[in-house]
């Protein structure tokens, strides 16, 4: 697959909606891993990250205006012993209870499907990062709707082992605006992962659509050590 520029991938579409980054420093010293949030409605703009123990969580900004938690909060990060899971909505703890209970990412999600907002029938979109004694590789997942039909669900898994030094993919909800909104197509983008940390962070905030835009969450795992660093970056402040 051709690797195209992920500043490019952002700012030729207005909606992305939810997406999620996985891949290598360029350096080759760390894993590395983005996600973001969009939103149309007032109900979906009201939002922020907040960063709780070693994970992320969605939380209102401002309570009074927050009409249908339903779909809006959730932990679109988890980290379980060597793994952080990194998702688009509460099937970030369908992973984790599941790895926890033996399964695999890929097993853990056959219980869930797309969203249950018909007509859009949002994707869930996945991923999981494992890094130990300087070893990483990823699984990115996508569970979408059959060409919008409400009553037949898509699953796909992508692995990637030994990822190559600056080199990530990127997976997200949506091809663009639309009502519908159109589902994400085809397999994660390969885009380029460039500097370190907040050159990154900053790549990433500055290319999503200004109006659209609500909260980004980036981290940098140390492959040797497993420590890692954060940076969240919120709209609403």
């Amino acid at each position: 697959m051709k690797m195209v520029k992920l500043s490019h991938e952002l700012k030729s579409n207005a909606y992305p909606g939810r997406g999620i980054v996985i891949g290598r420093s360029a350096d080759g010293k760390y894993a590395v891993t983005a996600y973001f949030i969009m939103g149309r409605s007032t109900n979906s703009r009201n939002r922020v990250f907040v960063e709780d123990g070693e994970g992320l969580r969605t939380q209102a900004f401002d309570e009074s205006k927050m009409v249908d938690p339903h779909l809006i909060i959730y932990w679109p990060v988890r980290v379980l012993g060597n793994n952080t899971i990194v998702t688009n909505g509460d099937q970030t703890d369908t992973i984790n209870d599941g790895i926890k209970a033996g399964k695999t990412f890929e097993e853990s999600l056959r219980i869930r499907e797309f969203e249950d907002d018909a007509p859009n029938y949002t994707p869930r979109i996945s991923g999981i990062m494992h890094v130990e004694n300087g070893k990483y590789d990823y699984q990115m997942s996508i569970l979408k709707s059959d060409d919008g039909c409400g009553d037949r669900c898509n699953r796909y898994t992508y692995a990637y082992e030994n990822p190559e030094a600056g080199v990530g993919h990127f997976i997200h909800t949506y091809m663009g605006d639309g009502n519908p909104l159109p589902s994400y197509e085809g397999e994660p983008t390969k885009v380029d992962i460039n500097g370190d940390i907040d050159y990154f962070t900053n790549l990433v905030w500055e290319n999503l659509n200004a109006d659209n835009k609500v909260s980004l969450f980036v981290r940098f795992i140390d492959l040797e050590t497993g420590k890692y660093e954060t940076r969240i970056l919120n709209k609403n402040k």
